[in-house]
């Protein structure tokens, strides 16, 4: 991991008590996660650390002044020997950004289980992994911000969601466990929870509906993926990946960051939505279902 920034460069940078601030980020390779690191390197006042399962995918993050490394959350090993790195480096971690993560859509009977190991490995015990590496650090600097990118899928689930939901849903209820747990250490949590944002995850998605084996039952839920981009960008209220950028960098730079950031209108209306009685929420689905 190269120090890509040039000595004149680093000498004029903002600094806190005379050194960069440093972050750590997650899942880097496209979407929120790049941005996120755009948005880092450009406050000027942080050392940035981008991350992906294979760094070919962020080299031109590296050329731009970031550091790089590979890193699958998923991997034990991995996790340490980046969080020791980075230790070793710059002697902090002032932030961590967990945001590496995907969605496994479809009706909870045809999703495999196997399949919700895997969601639920890198959505839930990927951001684990990394916070339970940092925080021995933040603890005895007793200073440090952990923001966990989650989703408005993480406060209301909808039919074909369940596993998705469920993996952001685990990540809330911890996020909001950890945040009292580690404030007498003066260590910070918040949860950013964007709506639909412009990005590839709805390819993705789509890619991983397709794989599954369908029993026929379940074909409005089908009509209903394909026909729009609730999950994905480009649909009603969606935002754009840089604006879930800003957002993680507002977190990261307050002195007492909120504990939620919903992004964009959908993400603002879908929070409130978890305040409607589940009797007229799943009647709401309904109608959606009958009309499809």
């Amino acid at each position: 991991m190269a120090d890509t920034r040039d000595d004149e460069t680093s000498e004029t940078l903002p600094q806190e008590g005379g050194r960069l601030k440093t972050v750590l980020i997650t899942g880097c390779s496209s979407g929120i996660g790049r941005e996120a690191a755009k948005a880092f390197l450009d406050d000027d006042g942080w050392r940035v650390y981008a991350t992906a399962r294979d760094t070919d995918d962020i080299a031109d993050l590296g050329e731009g002044g970031c550091e790089t490394a590979a890193l699958d959350v998923t991997d034990v090993n991995q996790v340490r020997q980046v969080v020791e790195r980075v230790i070793s480096e710059t002697g902090r971690v002032d932030a961590l950004v967990n945001n590496a993560g995907y969605g496994q859509m479809g009706p909870i009977e045809e999703v495999p289980t196997g399949a919700v190991h895997e969601q639920f490995d890198v959505n839930v015990y990927g951001p684990h992994r990394l916070t339970r590496a940092v925080l021995p650090h933040m603890r005895e600097r007793e200073r440090g911000t952990i923001v966990n990118v989650s989703s408005v899928a993480g406060r209301v689930a909808h039919p074909g969601g369940g596993v998705y939901a469920g993996s952001k849903f685990a990540l809330e209820a911890m996020s909001d466990a950890l945040r009292p747990e580690v404030e007498p250490f003066d260590i910070d949590v918040a949860l950013v929870e964007p709506g639909p944002v412009n990005t590839s995850f709805s390819d993705n998605v789509q890619s991983r509906t397709d794989a599954l084996e369908r029993s026929g039952a379940y074909d409005w839920f089908y009509s209903v993926i394909e026909d729009t981009q609730l999950i994905g960008g480009g649909g009603f209220g969606s935002v754009e990946a840089k604006q879930v950028a800003e957002t993680i960098l507002e977190a990261a730079n307050s002195p007492d960051p909120k504990a939620r950031y919903p992004v964009g209108s959908f993400g603002k209306l879908s929070s409130l939505a978890r305040l409607t009685p589940d009797p007229i929420r799943d009647a709401l689905f309904g109608v959606v279902r009958r009309f499809v």
